[in-house]
C-alpha cells in the first residue's frame, strides 16, 4: 500500500516537473518533422528525478544515434521547461524491442525472397538489383585498357586485397557494371551481398524517411558483408543522402565489410560531393577503365559472335573483313560495339544473308556518325588554332596574313565536312563572313589536298582529333 502511494506521488511529481507532451512539440519544431518522426518520437518518459530524466527507447541503435547527434539540443529544449534538468539517462525498453523484432520478422517472412545469401525484398520499401549470372569474370574480355580493373576486382573476391573501397570509373559502356556484377556473383556463395545503384539507394532513402522506416533502411544496409553501388555520381548535391551514406560507409568499413563503387569520373571530379566522402573514396584503390584498343575490340566481337552462334545456331557467319570494319569504326564504347554487332547479326538472320560493307554502313549509320553529331564549329576552331599555334581572335579577325589564312581556310573546310551546318551558318561562325568566302576556302583546301601530301596528313590528323578526341599529339 505504501509503495503504491509512493508511485502515485512520484507520477504526480513527474507531471508537475515536466510536461512531456509539450517538450515533444518543441522538439518537433526545433528539429523538423523528418528528424522527429524518425528518431525523437521514439523517446518515452519513464521517470523524472530532481536533476535528470529517465527515458526509454526501443533499441540501442536509436539511443546511440540520438546521443551522438541530438542530445545537447534535446537537453536545451528540456531545460527550457525545467532548468533543474541537467542530464538524460536512456533505458532500452526490451518489450518494445521484442515487438519491433517480431514485426520485422513477420514482414521479412512475408516479403523477402532469398537467392543464396543475396537478399531481395519483394513489394517492400527496398528492392535490390538482381545479380545477373551471365556477367561473370569468365566472360569478361581482358585487354590493356581494363586489365588493372579486372585484376583488382578478382583480388577483392579472393580476399587478398589490402584496399577498401575499390573505386572503378570510366565512360559509359566500358564494363564497370559487368565487373561489379561479377564481384557480387562470386561473393554471394558465402557472404551477404547488397548490389544497388546510387539512384535506387537515393529512392529508398527518401521513401524510408516519408514512411518513417529509417531504422529498417539502416539495418538492411549496415548488416551486409559486401556493398556494391553502381553510378555513385548520382549522389551529387544531395546533402541528406550523402550524410546517411557517409555513416553507412563508415560503419561498414569499421566492421570490415567490402565496398566496391563505380562512377563515370574519378573521386576528385565528383562535384557537390562532401569532401570527407571524396577522401574516403580516394583512400582505397581508384582504377580507370580506358577505351578499348583495336585488338580488344576484335576479341570482344569474336567472343560475342561465338556466344550468339552457340545460342542460336551457326546462322551469322560474319566475315573477318566485316568484323574488322565494325571494330575500327566503333571505338568509343564496348556497349556500342556489341550493339552494332547485334544489328548486323539480326540483318543476317532476317534476310538469310550477311550484309556487304555498303549495307553495313547503312545499318550502322547513326553509330558511325555519332561523333559527327557531337562536333561543333567552336571545337573545330579551338583544335585548329592550337595546332597552328594562333589565337582564336587572330583566326576570326579580318587580317589576311599568310600565317592566318591557311588555318582559317582549314577550319572552314573541316566545319563544312564534319558538321551539317549550312554555308551561311558557317560564315556567321567565322565573324560573319560571306558564304562565298566559305566556298572559296573549301575549294582551296580540296585542291591543295590533291597536290600536297603533307597537308593531307595534317588535315586527316586534325579530323581524327576532332572526331575521336584522340589524346595523341598531332
Amino acid at each position: 500500500m505504501k509503495n503504491s502511494l509512493n508511485q502515485d506521488f512520484n507520477k504526480k511529481n513527474n507531471s508537475e516537473i515536466v510536461n512531456w507532451d509539450l517538450i515533444q512539440e518543441d522538439l518537433k519544431i526545433k528539429f523538423g518533422n523528418d528528424v522527429f518522426e524518425s528518431w525523437l518520437k521514439k523517446m518515452e518518459l519513464l521517470e523524472t528525478k530532481i536533476d535528470n530524466l529517465i527515458i526509454s527507447v526501443p533499441t540501442r541503435f536509436i539511443r546511440d544515434w540520438i546521443t551522438s547527434r541530438y542530445l545537447d539540443s534535446v537537453i536545451q529544449v528540456i531545460k527550457s521547461h525545467n532548468k533543474s534538468i541537467n542530464r538524460i539517462e536512456f533505458k532500452i525498453n526490451s518489450s518494445s524491442r521484442i515487438n519491433i523484432k517480431e514485426n520485422e520478422t513477420n514482414e521479412k517472412n512475408q516479403n523477402i525472397v532469398t537467392d543464396a545469401n543475396v537478399t531481395f525484398i519483394k513489394d517492400s520499401f527496398i528492392q535490390y538489383n538482381r545479380i545477373d549470372p551471365n556477367k561473370n569474370f569468365d566472360n569478361f574480355i581482358v585487354g590493356p585498357s581494363n586489365s588493372l580493373a579486372y585484376e583488382a576486382s578478382k583480388k577483392v573476391t579472393d580476399n587478398i586485397s589490402n584496399y577498401n573501397p575499390l573505386y572503378l570509373y570510366s565512360g559509359v559502356g566500358m564494363g564497370k557494371t559487368h565487373l561489379l556484377n561479377a564481384i557480387g556473383l562470386k561473393f554471394k556463395k558465402n557472404k551477404k551481398v547488397m548490389f544497388i545503384s546510387a539512384e535506387r539507394f537515393m529512392y529508398h532513402f527518401v521513401k524510408s524517411i516519408k514512411s518513417n522506416e529509417m531504422i529498417k533502411f539502416k539495418d538492411y544496409f549496415r548488416n551486409t558483408d559486401v556493398l556494391l553501388i553502381d553510378d555513385i555520381q548520382f549522389m551529387n548535391g544531395k546533402e541528406a543522402l550523402q550524410e546517411e551514406f557517409f555513416h553507412t560507409f563508415s560503419a561498414l568499413l569499421d566492421k570490415g565489410s567490402k565496398i566496391v563503387l563505380t562512377a563515370d569520373r574519378p573521386p576528385s571530379k565528383l562535384s557537390r560531393i562532401q569532401e570527407r566522402i571524396r577522401s574516403r573514396f580516394s583512400g582505397g584503390l581508384v582504377v580507370d577503365i580506358q577505351n578499348p584498343d583495336l585488338n580488344l575490340r576484335i576479341e570482344i566481337v569474336k567472343n560475342k559472335l561465338s556466344e550468339l552462334n552457340l545460342l542460336n545456331g551457326n546462322t551469322a557467319n560474319i566475315s573477318t573483313e566485316l568484323q574488322n570494319f565494325i571494330c575500327s569504326e566503333i571505338n568509343s564504347s564496348v556497349r556500342e560495339l556489341v550493339g552494332a554487332l547485334n544489328r548486323v547479326v539480326s540483318f543476317a538472320r532476317i534476310y538469310n544473308r550477311v550484309p556487304n560493307l555498303s549495307e553495313t554502313r547503312i545499318i550502322l549509320k547513326d553509330l558511325l556518325n555519332i561523333h559527327e553529331n557531337k562536333v561543333t564549329i567552336d571545337n573545330i576552331q579551338t583544335i585548329v588554332c592550337k595546332y597552328f599555334k594562333i589565337s582564336k581572335n587572330e583566326m576570326l579577325s579580318s587580317r589576311r596574313s599568310r600565317y592566318l589564312v591557311r588555318p582559317r581556310q582549314t577550319a572552314i573546310y573541316l566545319a563544312k565536312i564534319l558538321t551539317s551546318k549550312s554555308l551561311p551558318e558557317i560564315g556567321r561562325c567565322f565573324s560573319n563572313r560571306d558564304h562565298t568566302t566559305v566556298i572559296h576556302s573549301v575549294k582551296t583546301i580540296e585542291k591543295l589536298r590533291k597536290e600536297d601530301n603533307e597537308l593531307n596528313i595534317k588535315i586527316d590528323s586534325l579530323k581524327n582529333k576532332i572526331l575521336y578526341n584522340q589524346k595523341d599529339e598531332i
